[in-house]
């Protein structure tokens, strides 16, 4: 089971950040993107590419995996994951979208949707809802 652990936005850890996850909302609707080789739903994010910073990963990661045209985003925190005694690290963030386009053709996501919650078939179940939550509590709403 892995260990969700939240940061200020500014910390910076001892060890490299590694992801950008965006917890993103279109239309007051969440979105959540469904990956070409899996049938799980995710939260839109993915890997910091070297020479790249943790926000402007979050923007591209966005962009290639909801087709989000024009977003405002915001840093929630800095978490950590720490799974079969390994630690990660990476930034949460909150994107408000004002447009959607298509999702790229380069893009390892086959699909997007919108909900009102959280689905229940998740990619990663024991660190996705935590990473919602803490942006639920960012918002000040209640899940």
């Amino acid at each position: 089971m892995a260990k969700v652990k939240f940061f200020d936005p500014l910390f910076v850890p001892g060890k490299k950040l590694t992801y950008s996850v965006i917890s993103a909302k279109f239309n007051d609707k969440w979105i959540f993107v469904r990956h070409r080789k899996r049938t799980t739903w995710e939260i839109a994010g993915g890997h910091i590419e070297k020479g790249e910073s943790s926000y402007e990963a979050a923007g591209r990661e966005l962009m290639e995996e909801t087709g989000a045209v024009k977003f405002n985003l915001n840093c929630v925190a800095t978490y950590s994951v720490k799974k079969n005694g390994e630690t990660g690290w990476g930034r949460l963030y909150f994107a408000e979208v004002q447009e959607l386009g298509d999702i790229p053709d380069i893009s390892e996501i086959a699909e997007a949707i919108l909900l009102d919650h959280i689905p229940e078939n998740l990619t990663h179940p024991d660190i996705q809802p935590h990473l919602f939550k803490k942006t639920l509590e960012y918002l000040n709403i209640a899940d």
